[in-house]
């Protein structure tokens, strides 16, 4: 059992984070970190936390288990903080979307002082944000990527492994770089387009909008998620995610030239491809 884990950041993540530790008994003690004291009175209201400070230093402070879940840049900038204040032994892990300068980050700190940190990204979430959003059961049956390198511990590697599946998870392991580029297509690409898909929309037809049902809806229901959080996303993984949208753009394109080109029997032809490679999706 976990004496004291320290959370960072209490938002969706964050504090379901600390919702499904409370609920597993991964933890005797359970501190969150955040920048306004007002939004860490729901989470110690509820029982999630039992202790709640603004002050990293003293937040972090003899845990033997801290969880960086605010968003990527600032994940980036406070791990020396981070490294100065905790005890020796402690494992670190985190919940950024991308990984390669993050973990680059850890290494190079690793070169003044060994910590226990391993990368991890919880492939769940919500287009809601805030601990308003968080739920007990958000990372059941959900996939957790950790990113290890060969400066890693392997018992970093198992903590934090054990942390995520105790909380239902099933967990992947994969280099930092590949991280980044799987979740340029899967995940920021999807977001990228949503946003352009609804811009498209209102330029070409505002009214259309308020005549949207539920397929247009459900297509774009991420393009509600935090603007702050996806920019600096869109911004941390540029390279891959310019190269995701390279292909997408191409793959567009085609479709494009087979609809006016009027060819019918080309454009089914490309639609029942990409419906087969889209059903062997599980």
């Amino acid at each position: 059992m976990i004496q004291r884990l320290a959370i960072v950041g209490v938002g969706l993540l964050g504090g379901s984070v600390a919702k499904a530790a409370r609920s597993a008994e991964l933890a005797r003690e359970i501190v969150g970190v955040g920048r306004d004291e007002a939004r860490l009175c729901a989470p110690l209201h509820d029982g999630a936390l039992d202790r709640a400070t603004t002050n990293l230093e003293v937040g972090v402070r003899d845990a033997d288990f801290v969880l960086l879940a605010v968003p990527v840049l600032a994940i980036e900038a406070l791990l020396p903080r981070v490294w100065r204040a905790v005890a020796d032994g402690v494992t670190v892990t985190d919940v950024g979307s991308t990984k390669a300068a993050i973990v680059r980050r850890a290494d190079e700190l690793s070169e003044g002082r060994a910590l226990a940190f391993v990368g991890s990204h919880p492939m769940a979430g919500s287009e809601q944000s805030g601990y308003g959003a968080a739920r007990t059961d958000l990372f059941r049956a959900a996939t957790v990527v950790v990113t290890p390198t060969d400066r890693t511990e392997p018992h970093a590697v198992k903590a934090v492994t054990g942390f995520w599946e105790a909380m239902g998870a099933r967990v992947s392991a994969l280099d930092p770089e590949t991280h980044d580029a799987v979740v340029a297509a899967i995940s920021h690409l999807p977001h990228l387009v949503a946003y352009a898909l609804v811009d498209g929309v209102a330029r070409f037809e505002p009214a259309a909008l308020e005549l949207a049902a539920r397929g247009f809806k459900d297509t774009t229901r991420i393009a509600a998620s935090d603007p702050d959080v996806w920019a600096e996303i869109f911004q941390a993984n540029r390279a891959p995610l310019a190269a995701s949208l390279d292909a997408f753009r191409r793959a567009l394109a085609e479709l494009e030239h087979a609809i006016t080109r009027g060819s019918a029997a080309e454009l089914r032809a490309a639609l029942a491809r990409i419906k087969a490679a889209r059903e062997t999706i599980r």
